[in-house]
């Protein structure tokens, strides 16, 4: 079986959840190399690999040893070592958000292409087996049009002053760091956008420059209406991680964290002082929600090794990253974006 020699570069939190789940991956994997301008926690993910024969703090120094790269440094590091390994026509899975502006992202776009090699963004949701239920599920057509959904992501994601994500190194705040997995899914889901806006605040996260809690609201050319409410500042949770669908005939909800789709459905007209009547079915359940990032690095090995575009290619990075920046400047002017020249078409 060939396999692909993968080196990982930036071992900070992400990438220890990456590592944690190379055992679950393709056997067509290979961690060859693992580096970090800090030594020791390049040599503390090594460990939790096992046997990785080598490990550096400079990543040009692996360069022969790997086909392809794993890259999770802050994000105004993204453009500068993805280009560089593009020139290198190393393949590059690229934590998101994919760059910092649109400028960088169309520059290692065009650069990957020219030089034939596969860049693929690290959308972990889209490779989830719920949210692949989920989708199938919808698009069966049997459960009617889908006419909302919403997205509800909440955490506490605190980090010292001094830490680079509560600088303008993050590239915006949490929605264009966390959210743009969920505007990709919204965009994947329902298709081409009409308009959106997006209000935020760093109440709650004032350890981050821009806002921690975001409430975005986007509408469809298909007539749906979606909502993503998301917090770095939750000191406790209900939701967790929490996808509604409503369509015709029922509302699905998939709860992340238990693992489960659950599809309510026959409610009848609400009449105010009577008790709603809802008929309750797991459709799908998983037992528990996981990171599932092994999922995403496999497709990745499969894209490389069978020359595939990735189905969370950089271009389809760009456009959900294009619809953030878009209801941030509708958001400094108080207007709604107009997202109509996003163009959602790498999503089908």
């Amino acid at each position: 079986m060939a396999k692909i020699r993968l080196g990982l570069i930036g071992c900070g939190n992400m990438m220890n959840i990456h590592a944690k789940a190379v055992n679950d991956c393709t056997e067509a994997l290979e961690i060859t190399a693992v580096c970090d301008v800090v030594r020791q926690r390049a040599e503390d993910v090594a460990t939790v690999l096992g046997n990785v024969p080598f490990v550096c703090t400079d990543y040009r120094e692996l360069t022969d040893k790997v086909d392809a790269v794993l890259i999770a440094l802050p994000h105004d590091l993204h453009y500068e070592c993805g280009m560089y390994f593009a020139h290198q026509k190393k393949h590059i899975l690229m934590e998101k958000p994919l760059c910092n502006t649109e400028e960088e992202c169309l520059k290692l776009i065009e650069t990957c292409e020219q030089e034939d090699v596969t860049l693929m963004c690290a959308y972990p949701v889209r490779y989830w087996p719920g949210i692949v239920k989920l989708k199938e599920l919808l698009d069966s057509g049997e459960y009617g049009k889908v006419f909302m959904m919403s997205v509800w992501t909440e955490q506490l994601t605190y980090r010292n002053w001094d830490h680079w994500i509560t600088t303008a190194r993050l590239g915006g705040g949490q929605l264009f760091s966390h959210g743009c997995h969920y505007i990709d899914l919204l965009l994947w889901f329902l298709g081409q956008p009409v308009s959106g806006s997006h209000m935020g605040t760093n109440v709650g996260t004032e350890w981050l420059m821009r806002e921690g809690t975001s409430a975005v609201t986007m509408k469809f050319a298909n007539g749906a209406v979606a909502y993503h409410g998301a917090t770095w500042g939750a000191r406790g949770t209900r939701m967790g991680y929490d996808f509604q669908v409503h369509t015709e005939k029922g509302l699905f909800d998939y709860n992340h964290n238990a693992g489960t789709i659950t599809y309510y459905s026959k409610e009848e007209a609400h009449e105010p002082g009577k008790p709603s009547k809802n008929t309750k079915e797991i459709l799908w359940d998983a037992g528990t929600g996981k990171k599932y990032t092994n999922n995403e690095i496999d497709h990745f090995v499969d894209c490389v090794l069978n020359h595939k575009t990735p189905l969370t290619s950089g271009r389809t990075a760009l456009e959900s990253l294009r619809v953030i920046w878009k209801i941030y400047d509708a958001e400094k002017n108080n207007t709604v974006a107009d997202l109509r020249d996003i163009n959602p078409a790498s999503y089908l």
